[in-house]
C-alpha cells in the first residue's frame, strides 16, 4: 500500500511539473499576401454545408462501378457539362454527395488536373452558400480571386463560383447558391 502512496505521490508531482509549462500559442498563417483577412462589416451571406467533394478519375466507367459495384452507393447517369469541359457522375453519400469529374475534350481542366495526377485525386470542395452575389463582391473585396468574372451555373444547375486555391490554403473552393 505505501509503495502504491509513493507512486501516486509521485505521479501527482509530474503532473504538477507538466502543468506548469506555457502552453503553447498556435501560429496563425495567412494564406496568401496579396489577401486581405479582414472580413467585411455586416455580411449578407451565409456558408451553408458542405454539397460535394469533386474526385478527378481517368476512368469514369471503372469509377463509378467502383462506386456502385464494390461499395453499394447509389450514382448518377454520366452527365455531360461541355460548358465545364467535364462529364461527372454524382455518388450520392445520404448527407453529402462525391462528384466524378473525368475530361470531356482535351481542353478541359480536369484533363490537365490528370497530367500531373495520373491515378485522378481530390479535384475541389464545394460548399454551399446563401447569397452567391454577396458573395462574389465580398470576396472581390477581400482580394480573394475568383476564377471566372461572372457567376456560372453549375452541375446541379444552380450559379457557382470557383475560389483560386492559393487564397484558399492550397484548396479549389467552388462556392454554389442553395
Amino acid at each position: 500500500m505505501a509503495r502504491v502512496l509513493t507512486s501516486l505521490a509521485g505521479a501527482a508531482r509530474a503532473i504538477g511539473h507538466f502543468l506548469r509549462f506555457p502552453t503553447p500559442v498556435p501560429a496563425v498563417r495567412t494564406f496568401s499576401a496579396s489577401q486581405s483577412l479582414h472580413r467585411v462589416a455586416g455580411p449578407v451571406w451565409n456558408l451553408g454545408r458542405l454539397n460535394h467533394v469533386a474526385i478527378a478519375v481517368p476512368d469514369l466507367e471503372k469509377a463509378t462501378g467502383f462506386y456502385k459495384n464494390i461499395l453499394g452507393a447509389q450514382v448518377s447517369e454520366v452527365v455531360p457539362l461541355p460548358e465545364h469541359g467535364v462529364s461527372v457522375v454524382f455518388v450520392n453519400l445520404g448527407n453529402t454527395k462525391m462528384e466524378l469529374l473525368h475530361p470531356l475534350g482535351n481542353d478541359s481542366p480536369i484533363a490537365g488536373f490528370l497530367q500531373k495526377n495520373k491515378a485522378g485525386g481530390m479535384h475541389h470542395i464545394c460548399i454551399e452558400v446563401d447569397n452567391i452575389n454577396a458573395v462574389m463582391m465580398d470576396l472581390k473585396k477581400m482580394k480573394i480571386r475568383i476564377l471566372s468574372e461572372e457567376v456560372k451555373i453549375g452541375a446541379h444547375g444552380k450559379p457557382v463560383i470557383f475560389l483560386h486555391p492559393k487564397d484558399c490554403g492550397g484548396v479549389l473552393i467552388e462556392l454554389e447558391q442553395a
